[in-house]
């Protein structure tokens, strides 16, 4: 009995400090984002939500979503906000979680290459839709609200959605798709052996 809630507790241990390492290198990658031309410069593309995809399909969605969550805590004490509320850090929060949620899904049922690939052509589709909607009604209203600026409203706020934020995302979600595809190449094996301990 004692052994195995030793066990438990240097599992749990484990899960945390897996976490912590995870939100520290998704932090690290947020500072390297950069635009993607032709889209809006406001729209950026970072790595950092690889991490908690590994998070997630290793130890569970709940880590990965932590992992989103904390980075963002995290950037957003360190780095500020533009608007003074960080619209931006919790869009980052919210792109991240409807990316990883799908990729979790059918990567826990299939637990393969396909499962992988079905999950990121899933999750990338699920975010590019799912945050053009709610930057519809929203993310851009709280940005400009906070901002004091005039609300883009009818076509151009349309025009907006259809011509860059969507597209954006879309070719994010393949970036980041073979990004995580080739680090899950190389650490297939840690991956394997963490998913055993965690699930």
């Amino acid at each position: 009995m004692g052994a195995s809630r030793k066990g438990a507790s240097t599992l749990k241990l484990r899960y945390i400090m897996n976490i912590g390492v995870l939100s520290s290198i998704s932090i690290v990658l947020m500072l390297f984002n950069f635009p993607l031309p032709p889209f809006p410069n406001f729209l950026q593309v970072d790595f950092s939500d690889v991490p908690a995809l590994l998070a997630a399909m290793t130890m569970g969605p709940v880590a990965g979503i932590l992992v989103e969550l904390l980075k963002n805590m995290l950037d957003w004490l360190l780095s500020g906000s533009i608007t003074g509320v960080p619209v931006g850090h919790i869009a980052n929060f919210t792109t991240g979680v409807l990316f990883i949620i799908p990729v979790t899904f059918f990567y826990s049922k299939l637990q393969r290459i396909k499962g992988l690939i079905i999950g990121l052509v899933a999750g990338t589709i699920v975010m590019a839709v799912g945050m053009s909607l709610l930057n519809y009604v929203l993310f851009l209203p709280m940005y400009t609200l906070f901002l004091g600026m005039e609300p883009v409203k009818g076509d151009a706020l349309k025009d907006m959605i259809v011509l860059g934020i969507l597209p954006f995302n879309l070719v994010k979600g393949v970036i980041v798709m073979i990004v995580t595809m080739l680090v899950c190449r190389n650490i297939g094996t840690w991956m394997s052996h963490q998913r055993t301990k965690y699930n």
